[in-house]
């Protein structure tokens, strides 16, 4: 995988697709009545984040395996409660709304049609694809997503940030180093000792007991990260509460494990992929298919639109 240089922007695109589904109205449809809400709403959302944020380069960062063997090995009740049903061989099946399902393989087929680079690897989240791109990047990234784990990811040295939608996909929250220590008393590094500390039920990570949000951002202010807070519960001198010292000696086995489970990988082998932000679709006939299919006009229109304005600009700067 090439070094990206310019502004890279990342998404996350089932995050993304999710929003626009429960944020778009289903009775927008295609032409044979089928709704079209999330395929039109990703659209329209990716249409103004282009204008508003002007990247470089653009990849739409995919969920090969939303919930990986070798995350639920270590901790089971990893993403248990949204499994739809088990295979015996890939991705178990996740739960996802009835009229959400039939829009995936369209969302792709545009994505694909007008040049946006899509990339998902087996056996590895989107999370993970967006850690390793972020890794690997030269220039600044924004990483587009309505879930705060990748908030580990901000980096105001590099020039990292979180773009995260507060309503639907059109208000966004510019997540910077700052905004994390006002929220939540730690930077982006820390917010992984947070997060398995306060644990997620909606990711089925349990968390130790009794260790909420501010308790976790107390104990790491006081001993710096989750390192120092396992040392300071050997220490008998350390400055902690013997209830506190009793429930992160019970969670140790946990406390071992989750590092590896929340933190997203960076070294995943992403293919060689043209990330450029395209100006003009890479297959104009499939995309005037698509669009007659899906009834998916003028937010398709908007978007090549843009698309074509962004090379104008660059090309005039």
């Amino acid at each position: 995988m090439r070094s990206v240089t310019g502004r890279l922007m990342l998404l996350d695109t089932a995050s993304l697709y999710f929003r626009a589904y429960f944020g778009v109205p289903d009775s927008v449809r295609a032409p044979d009545g089928s709704p079209v809400n999330a395929v039109r709403g990703l659209l329209d959302f990716i249409d103004r984040l282009v204008k508003d944020h002007h990247p470089d380069e653009l990849v739409a960062c995919m969920d090969a395996d939303w919930r990986p063997a070798w995350r639920v090995e270590l901790i089971p009740s990893y993403k248990a409660h949204r499994v739809a049903g088990e295979r015996p061989s890939g991705p178990d099946e996740e739960k996802v709304p009835d009229t959400l399902s039939p829009q995936v393989p369209v969302i792709e087929a545009v994505l694909d049609a007008v040049g946006i680079a899509r990339v998902g690897v087996a056996a590895y989240e989107a999370d993970d694809v967006i850690g390793t791109f972020t890794a690997r990047a030269r220039g600044p990234v924004d990483i587009v997503t309505g879930d705060r784990d990748l908030y580990q990811l901000v980096d105001d040295a590099r020039g990292v940030r979180v773009l995260y939608p507060l309503r639907g996909v059109g208000t966004l929250q510019i997540t910077d180093e700052a905004v994390l220590r006002e929220r939540y008393g730690v930077g982006g590094p820390g917010y992984v000792d947070l997060a398995l500390l306060r644990g997620d039920p909606s990711d089925g990570l349990p968390g130790v007991p009794g260790v909420g949000e501010k308790t976790a951002a107390k104990l790491l202010a006081e001993f710096g990260d989750l390192a120092g807070i396992l040392a300071a519960v050997d220490d008998p001198q350390a400055r902690l509460t013997p209830t506190q010292r009793r429930r992160l000696t019970e969670a140790g086995p946990y406390l071992a494990v989750a590092p590896k489970v929340v933190r997203v990988a960076d070294d995943v082998p992403i293919p060689e992929v043209d990330t450029a932000l395209p100006r003009m679709p890479r297959d104009p006939e499939a995309v005037r298919e698509l669009a007659a299919r899906w009834g998916l006009g003028g937010s398709l229109e908007r978007l090549l639109t843009t698309l074509a304005r962004e090379e104008h600009r660059r090309c005039a700067g």
